[in-house]
């Protein structure tokens, strides 16, 4: 069980830790407003309490910016391709779009039911865009996956592995386009150098718009819980 301590009586503050961490340092979670303290292993509790109670001005401030966790429930109003559709009990088997409402199966939970949908969704478009953007690149990957990832929407690994967050699907087609055309760059340039976005704005000239919206909006997707008591379904 994770330790935890509660600062001023009303914020609670998870301690991990890390074997790598060479200085403590303090996070808010952006997805779920969730307080965590990474610290090196051997370092004595009293010094990361009173860590932790230095930042708590800081704390308040940031905690009253996080977005708040959104559960995702029969009446909600979730993000699908950038459109918000209710999500809406039916008598049927398997998600249905229909117009502005995501008619799901009433027998069952609303959350398992939508990111079953997304996961879906995601494995299509994602598949899709990956295939032409590495054919126009002339390089192919070996595999694709799916997670549901806190701290970036896809990565590309040496052996050409391309993953991504299946909450893309969420995000308008645009968006998604440009996450699957910067891991797809990766395929020649595994890095951020000049060359590597010259090889991203031949695959999506625009990706500076999509990129951005990513910033501004990227909380916002992360926020909704699909799962009780956590922060996502993984």
């Amino acid at each position: 069980m994770a330790d935890r301590l509660i600062l001023a009586g009303e914020i609670a503050v998870t301690l991990r830790p890390d074997p790598r961490a060479r200085r403590m340092t303090l996070r808010v979670s952006g997805r779920d407003g969730q307080v965590t303290l990474t610290l090196p292993p051997d370092l004595p509790r009293p010094e990361a309490i009173a860590f932790a109670e230095s930042r708590i001005p800081w704390l308040r401030r940031a905690l009253a910016q996080a977005p708040q966790a959104a559960p995702v429930v029969f009446g909600a109003a979730l993000p699908v391709e950038g459109r918000a559709l209710v999500l809406t009990p039916a008598p049927l088997r398997s998600p249905v779009v229909d117009g502005g409402a995501l008619l799901l199966p009433q027998a069952r939970p609303a959350a398992a039911s939508a990111a079953g949908f997304l996961r879906m969704l995601a494995q299509a478009r994602l598949t899709a865009a990956s295939d032409r953007h590495a054919g126009a690149l002339g390089r192919g990957f070996r595999a694709l996956s799916l997670r549901d990832t806190r701290s970036r929407w896809g990565s590309c690994t040496h052996d050409g592995r391309l993953m991504y967050s299946w909450r893309l699907a969420m995000a308008p087609p645009a968006v998604l386009d440009y996450v699957a055309a910067h891991e797809v760059a990766h395929l020649a340039h595994m890095d951020h150098s000049p060359r590597f976005w010259a090889a991203v704005g031949g695959l999506c000239p625009d990706w500076r718009m999509h990129r951005d919206w990513l910033r501004r909006n990227g909380a916002a997707l992360q926020r909704w819980q699909f799962r009780p008591g956590t922060a996502a379904a993984n």
